[in-house]
């Protein structure tokens, strides 16, 4: 959806890892003239409040128009996933 001003608002939170370069590079690549980027550094506290409001849970990710793409959704640590590997268990 295009905004008033027909841009489209991408923001990228990155921690400016090589990762997060390398999704700032294949945003630029393929977005359009009606794409606003915004490159968002995830080590300044309101960036990172931000970024959580919208469900951010990782880095790299890409939010197009205030919603979380769907590439970007359902990452990050679990705590029954890190429990299982192992995570807390005395050896």
């Amino acid at each position: 959806m295009l905004t008033m001003n027909n841009k489209r608002n991408i923001e990228i939170f990155s921690a400016g890892c090589g990762c997060c370069e390398e999704t700032i590079q294949l945003v630029k690549s393929i977005a359009c003239p009606s794409c606003i980027i915004t490159v968002l550094d995830m080590k300044n506290l309101h960036v990172a409040e931000r970024a959580k409001s919208l469900g951010v849970r990782s880095v790299p990710a890409v939010v197009i128009d205030g919603e979380l793409a769907n590439c970007c959704t359902g990452r990050g640590p679990v705590e029954a996933t890190l429990r299982k590997a192992g995570l807390g268990v005395s050896l």
